[in-house]
């Protein structure tokens, strides 16, 4: 088995490595002066099981291009196997044609991979379950649920409501209600634009409670701090907000110090530059995708990963 790493999230590829106990592999990534990107596999790959670790996240066009190239190096270079684990899989929120004339662009992705070389994904909180049927290909989809409940076990919280900050979310939240032995709650809200959403009403009691909103991924946290201002607004004592995957923008960042989230927990699938002035807790999933990893390898199961004390995460 080898681990390679594009350069989207070198720090995770380094923990994956040293939890399974191997070197990460030695590649060379840059770019021409025109900026095409030139990869090189620096060392012998022939007949091995190998693990590709990319998150497509911004730049999105760029990575994904570079994790091609890399696949494609793999495969001339006759690897017996490659597996793309792609921690956050970019866009997954293009999935459907919800208007005339767009692209299934989730769709576009899964097929160029596999037409790159890809045998196949071990991906992570893909937005929408039925994203893995985009693919002809095996899939492994993990939740990054078992770090967090680990993490919120040890608060203690007392009075806890889920609550799930759109329609999408409720069967996530759901289940992080029967994990937490918690109360459920939901906030109805309409979208204005890609960027400004309007919360409209909360279904469910959160008065004097302490509340954990839960979604997948933000990025300009619309969806989030309105919410939050919302159930503020209707009594809450404490918020905070539970996200697999912060690609946190300039305007996500600047609505977040503003908000009435007390407290971010996310996770390290994206690489991100220490912020200031908003309190984010980024818990590691470099374990279970190790794991993940290690049993895909030796044709082990990989379904018990998905199952912790209190229930499954899916």
């Amino acid at each position: 088995m080898k681990i390679f790493s594009g350069t989207s999230n070198r720090p995770l590829a380094g923990a994956i490595c040293a939890y399974i106990g191997i070197e990460l592999g030695k590649s060379t990534i840059k770019a021409f002066p025109d900026g095409e990107t030139f990869v090189k596999i620096e060392e012998n790959v022939r007949g091995e099981d190998v693990f590709i670790i990319q998150s497509t996240s911004p730049p999105t066009n760029h990575h994904l291009m570079e994790m091609f190239i890399m696949i494609d190096a793999l495969r001339r270079a006759s690897s017996a196997r490659i597996t793309a684990v792609l921690p956050f899989y970019g866009y997954a929120r293009q999935d459907r044609k919800d208007q005339p004339r767009v692209p299934i662009t989730a769709k576009l992705v899964a097929n160029l991979l596999v037409a790159a070389g890809t045998n196949r994904i071990l991906a992570m909180d893909l937005h929408a379950q039925q994203i893995q049927g985009f693919f002809d290909i095996p899939v492994d989809h993990l939740y990054a649920a078992p770090v967090m409940y680990e993490y919120l076990k040890k608060k203690k919280l007392r009075d806890l409501v889920v609550v799930s900050p759109d329609v999408g979310g409720l069967k996530m939240a759901y289940a992080y209600s029967q994990v937490l032995q918690a109360g459920l709650a939901i906030v109805a809200k309409r979208r204005k634009s890609a960027s400004e959403v309007e919360s409209m009403a909360v279904i469910g009691e959160t008065r004097g409670k302490d509340v954990l909103l839960v979604d997948d991924l933000t990025e300009t946290a619309g969806t989030l701090t309105t919410a939050a201002e919302l159930i503020k607004k209707k009594g809450a004592r404490r918020i905070m907000a539970c996200v697999s995957h912060a690609i946190l923008n300039e305007v996500g960042i600047e609505r977040l110090r503003k908000s009435a989230i007390d407290e971010l927990i996310t996770t390290d699938t994206v690489l991100r530059p220490v912020i200031g002035g908003v309190k984010i807790t980024t818990l590691s999933v470099a374990g279970l995708l190790g794991e993940a990893i290690k049993r895909i390898h030796s044709n082990s199961s990989v379904t018990s990963l998905f199952e912790f004390k209190g229930g499954r995460t899916s």
